[in-house]
């Protein structure tokens, strides 16, 4: 099932609009490493990453898996792991998962330059919790625990992310 991302914020399912927070500087066609850009394209979701101390197991239609206090995420255009889930302490630049903020309690990991992996094109493209504010991303898709939860169970598999 498909879940649409507009540039304005909102994420349609059905006939339900949830609201989103999107990368820092909008959503671009063009993804780099670092530009603070959610990318615009259709966008799988490969799999449903949870923190098993803090939630239940998720439902949703792709495959989940609980995260540990080592797991990280590659950011390192330079290193071989790029783009790919790592344990840490790991010798690359990597993004802890493991969070204090909850931001990650519950993640879609998305695939974008992921198959196969380009160095530089973007990197941990996730759909995870927002902040109470809805501040902006580093290029991630987010929404509120309770609709993150409600889009993985409807059985969304992928996102069409809407160019501005």
């Amino acid at each position: 099932m498909q879940a649409v991302v507009h540039p304005d914020g909102r994420l349609m399912l059905r006939n339900e609009v949830f609201r989103v927070a999107l990368g820092r500087t909008g959503v671009g066609g063009h993804k780099q490493e670092g530009d603070g850009a959610t990318p615009a394209g259709l966008l799988p979701l490969r799999r449903v990453l949870y923190r098993l101390d803090r939630l239940p197991a998720p439902h949703c239609a792709v495959p989940i898996e609980p995260i540990g206090e080592t797991d990280g995420w590659c950011d390192d255009p330079a290193h071989r792991d790029y783009n790919r889930m790592v344990r840490l302490p790991h010798d690359g630049r990597c993004e802890e998962l493991w969070r204090e903020d909850g931001l990650y309690d519950l993640v879609g990991v998305l695939g974008w330059n992921d198959a196969p992996v380009a160095r530089g094109l973007g990197s941990a493209i996730f759909l995870h919790v927002a902040r109470r504010d809805y501040g902006p991303t580093e290029g991630c898709v987010a929404l509120a625990l309770a609709d993150l939860s409600r889009v993985l169970a409807v059985g969304v598999t992928e996102l069409l992310v809407l160019a501005g």
